[in-house]
């Protein structure tokens, strides 16, 4: 059988928690800073669930996921 490819966009944007649970960066942090409050750019530098319903996805890209 042959090596299943892992799409390596998919693989540098997300990490796996212990519970096989996908976390992502949250948008809104890489321009326009300038017209955010800090309260608000201090909230966005937290790492963010995946939807369960999206889950599945990215899930398929990454087959050697443990």
């Amino acid at each position: 059988m042959y090596k299943l490819k892992t799409n390596k966009s998919v693989n540098k944007r997300f990490k796996q928690t212990s519970g096989s649970k996908l976390l992502k960066r949250s948008c809104g942090k890489s321009h326009l800073l300038q017209k955010k409050s800090s309260n608000k750019k201090r909230k966005l530098r937290k790492l963010n669930l995946v939807n369960c319903s999206d889950q599945s996805n990215f899930i398929n890209s990454l087959p050697y996921l443990k």
